[in-house]
């Protein structure tokens, strides 16, 4: 996994995206997807700079990245997997997909394998419901899940 940066590196990249987002009506989610883009997650100490520009308690920015699942506080693996965990694809089976991916990983929801290289998460609803099961792998839609394309997945996150 790559090291994390230094605080005052956060701190001055983290102000320069405040500082382009900053006029945009209703600007503290645009700032957060613009700092998880640049870190790949939203440290801790990018929290009071955020805070102070936009003149709200680091309570609050804190608040809005716990509250939305899509913000991570730690480094992501090099590959994201998303598997939807809603009632149309829990119908069609996505727990027992769930429980499958978790053993053949080796880790849990919210968890990045070891060797750094894929990060599972839950995610309610694609709109892929007509296909369920399904999930998202580092962006891209993926319909019908069975054992064959997960195991297809973890080699493709493995390599």
């Amino acid at each position: 996994m790559s090291m994390q940066p230094a605080s005052t590196e956060i701190a001055s990249r983290t102000a320069a995206i405040i500082h382009e987002l900053k006029g945009l009506e209703g600007p503290l989610l645009p700032i957060l997807h613009g700092i998880q883009e640049e870190f790949g997650y939203v440290p801790q100490d990018a929290l009071p700079v955020i805070a102070e520009a936009l003149n709200i308690s680091r309570a609050e920015v804190h608040g809005v990245v716990t509250f939305y699942h899509d913000y991570r506080s730690q480094p992501a693996g090099r590959h994201v997997l998303k598997l939807c965990q809603a009632e149309a694809c829990q119908s069609m089976g996505s727990d027992a997909i769930a429980a499958r991916l978790k053993s053949l990983l080796g880790i849990g929801f919210h968890e990045t394998t070891r060797d750094g290289s894929v990060t599972l998460e839950p995610v309610y609803c694609l709109g892929l419901c007509v296909c369920s099961p399904s999930a998202m792998l580092d962006g891209e839609v993926i319909g019908r899940l069975d054992d064959e394309k997960l195991n297809e997945i973890v080699a493709e996150v493995r390599s």
